[in-house]
C-alpha cells in the first residue's frame, strides 16, 4: 500500500481567530468549509502546493480541550525568518528560537488555542 497524507485535524475553540492566524499570519488560504448544523463547522486550509491540508474543527457544543502530550507541533517553512521574528515581535508574541548548538534556523510560536508551530526558515 503507497498512502498519502491527506490533512491534518485539529480542534479549535475560536474558528474565527483561529483562522486569522493561519491565514493572515501564516499565509495559509482557506479551500472549503463545511457545516453540520449545531454539532461543528470545519474548515480546511492549503499551503501555496495545495498538496498540505490543516483542518481546522470548531465543535459548537461549548465543549473545552486540553492540549494532549501526544501531539508536538506544525510546521511550517518561510524564505525570510527574520522577517517573520519581526512581525512576531511586533505583535508582541511569545515566541522562542532554536537552540545554539542547532544548525537550522526556526522559532516556535502558539496559535490561539496553544498549539506549537514551528517556522523553519527554507533551505
Amino acid at each position: 500500500m503507497q498512502a498519502k497524507l491527506a490533512h491534518t485535524m485539529i480542534r479549535v475553540r475560536d474558528l474565527d481567530a483561529s483562522i486569522a492566524f493561519y491565514t493572515g499570519f501564516l499565509g495559509l488560504k482557506e479551500t472549503r468549509r463545511a457545516h453540520f448544523g449545531e454539532e461543528c463547522t470545519l474548515v480546511f486550509l492549503a499551503d501555496a502546493s495545495e498538496q498540505h491540508y490543516i483542518e481546522l474543527t470548531c465543535n459548537h457544543d461549548g465543549r473545552d480541550y486540553e492540549l494532549g502530550d501526544q501531539f508536538g507541533h506544525l510546521a511550517f517553512t518561510v524564505e525570510d525568518l527574520d522577517a517573520v521574528i519581526a512581525e512576531v515581535e511586533d505583535k508582541g508574541w511569545w515566541y522562542r528560537g532554536n537552540r545554539p548548538e542547532s544548525s537550522s534556523r526556526y522559532i516556535f510560536v502558539k496559535d490561539p488555542d496553544g498549539y506549537d508551530i514551528e517556522i523553519l526558515q527554507a533551505k
